[in-house]
């Protein structure tokens, strides 16, 4: 169903097989409500992002009245999306301009409803999405040293680009289920085509904890990372501002459901649409790092999460 972008890996039959095994592991623990209904399977990629997101919508369709599982770890996004394509699960979560990348390679929409636009056409027959969380930006983001005292936005930074010693994670994003930022293709083209920004002293690094380092030092005054700040591992330094992106240089990003069409009731789609309405980068960023850095349990930050906005 979905043609060439999206295979399995070299292991990817013995993953789906494992997930398989998974889902029916957990289906036999699910949140039941109604006895009779079928078990609605949330899954979850290789991610902390993806297990928190993965339990808030099956605790949110469990008070629904539904009856969930969770079956965490089905690997990367292809091995997830092929997992939903085959019925193994019935939803997943991505984010938007990653799921256009992957369904449609060379769509060139940055902006969040023109990424959605090009999901929407995208989607193979028989899937679906509910509502984005627009509270959440997840885009690929510029920090800089508050001391810096640099401009703002990007399209006040422009005239300055030149000048700047800038740093650009190229290694393994932040979270793996991100594709890695080419320099070119992915940071520097976008600024100069958007902005006019053109970056002539460029430092690549491994990851996006090398180049915070390298920026909190002072030995950049830039850094481009495959996050916003907040998802990385450690404190949030108070030194560190990010610098505004106006006009989606860098694709927006943001939480969707993705879902086999007519897998949900309209109640249960709509409690997802409450969830979209609530979620926000700063409780996600706050979860994520509880899970992959203190070893917290998705499932009890989802549940409080789910509380504490009454949902």
């Amino acid at each position: 169903m979905f043609g060439a972008t999206v295979r399995f890996g070299r292991n990817g039959f013995g993953r789906l097989l494992g997930a398989a095994l998974v889902v029916m592991s957990a289906a036999m623990t699910s949140c039941a409500r109604d006895d009779d209904g079928p078990v609605i399977v949330v899954g979850a990629g290789d991610s902390a992002q993806a297990r928190v997101v993965a339990e808030i919508y099956a605790g949110a369709l469990a008070r629904a009245g539904a009856r969930t599982a969770v079956a965490p770890d089905l690997g990367t996004r292809a091995e997830y999306l092929a997992a939903l394509d085959a019925a193994t699960i019935t939803v997943t979560s991505d984010d938007t301009g990653d799921l256009l990348r992957a369904l449609h390679p060379d769509a060139t929409a940055t902006a969040p409803a023109k990424v959605l636009e090009g999901v929407y056409a995208a989607l193979p027959e028989g899937l679906v999405v509910s509502d984005s969380a627009e509270g959440t930006d997840l885009r690929v983001t510029v920090a800089a040293r508050t001391i810096e005292n640099l401009p703002a936005t990007l399209t006040d930074l422009a005239p300055r680009c030149a000048d700047l010693r800038v740093g650009i994670t190229t290694g393994p994003p932040t979270d793996p289920l991100r594709p890695a930022l080419d320099p070119d293709r992915d940071v520097r083209e976008p600024l100069r085509n958007t902005y006019g920004c053109n970056l002539t002293q460029v430092t690549e690094y491994a990851d996006d904890s090398a180049a915070r380092a390298a920026l909190l030092s002072g030995d950049i005054q830039a850094a481009v990372l495959t996050v916003p700040p907040t998802f990385l591992p450690g404190p949030a330094p108070e030194t560190l501002t990010t610098i505004a992106d106006p006009d989606y240089a860098f694709r927006a990003q943001q939480v969707l459901p993705v879902l086999r069409k007519g897998a949900l009731t309209g109640d249960q789609t709509r409690k997802l649409n409450y969830v979209a309405g609530e979620l926000t980068t700063a409780d996600l960023a706050t979860m994520v790092r509880q899970v992959r850095d203190d070893n917290a349990s998705p499932a009890d930050l989802a549940r409080a999460w789910l509380d504490a906005h009454a949902l």
